[in-house]
């Protein structure tokens, strides 16, 4: 999805653009406010905007029931409207219920949490999460947003998107989430040559120091990106040979099997290997 919002890399309104319209600058607020919330001061200095028309979009916003006012930090936030319409997403997303139904029967995996994932932006977004073990594990949960070059959803995402879109991704600011997250483009661009040749991605202390992944895509017709399965666990199960192994051949016939439902056909991609 290109950026049509007139916010740039640093997530500020770009003065060299053409002026939004009423209905971009309302989308452009809304795509701040996904990331935390805001004061309306915020927004007219991060849109450069008048005060008066930062102030008038947030209050329409507000009214519409798509951002709500928190007098506790005295910031806006995302509002009610804007979970009903997520969920209306979710519950006719097709890779999301063919996601589930594959999970439903493969009741043997466990110490580790199960995540059907989509990209939305320059994000890997959990959309489904399945805990199959008793550990917590923080930025794991249903919603986050961890950007395209931290842990294996996100590079596997990234990995099997168009070159047009690989190549303004690296364009921009690239921050670390940990000292093994990869920050060097080049890295990168070998790092998903590699992804798109085996069909899988795996990392180890690049979203959270004591955490590793494993991902696979999940493809629909025409070989589609649409989103990955990925298993999250703690590094005491990456140390283990064996298990690896294990999760590797679960993952990719997870990958596999969604994929095949939603109209993929295996002897045209390199992922049936």
């Amino acid at each position: 999805m290109e950026n049509t919002l007139g916010i740039n890399k640093n997530n500020k309104a770009d003065i060299t653009e053409k002026p939004l319209s009423g209905l971009e600058r309302s989308l452009a607020v809304l795509n701040l406010m996904a990331d935390l919330p805001r004061r309306v001061i915020d927004i007219k200095k991060e849109m450069n905007l008048p005060w008066a028309t930062a102030h008038r979009t947030v209050k329409k916003l507000e009214k519409a029931e798509f951002l709500i006012f928190n007098p506790e930090t005295s910031k806006y936030e995302i509002g009610p409207r804007l979970w009903h319409l997520g969920s209306c997403y979710l519950a006719n997303n097709k890779m999301l219920k063919a996601s589930i139904t594959h999970l439903a029967q493969d009741r043997t995996l466990k110490d580790i949490d199960i995540q059907i994932v989509e990209r939305i932006g320059d994000n890997s977004v959990v959309i489904h999460a399945e805990k199959r073990q008793i550990n917590e594990i923080s930025m794991a949960q249903y919603g986050y947003p961890i950007p395209l070059h931290a842990g294996s959803k996100g590079l596997v995402l990234l990995a099997f998107e168009s070159e047009k879109f690989i190549k303004n991704y690296l364009s921009k600011d690239l921050p670390p989430l940990t000292n093994h997250t990869l920050i060097n483009k080049n890295t990168i661009l070998d790092r998903l040559k590699e992804i798109k040749d085996s069909g899988f991605a795996k990392t180890k202390g690049d979203v959270q120091n004591f955490t590793g992944s494993i991902a696979a895509p999940i493809f629909g017709q025409n070989r589609k990106i649409l989103g990955c399965v990925c298993f999250v666990y703690l590094n005491k199960v990456s140390n283990n040979k064996e298990s690896m192994d294990q999760l590797k051949e679960s993952l990719l016939i997870m990958a596999h099997s969604i994929s095949v439902e939603l109209g993929w056909n295996p002897s045209k991609s390199s992922l049936s290997r």
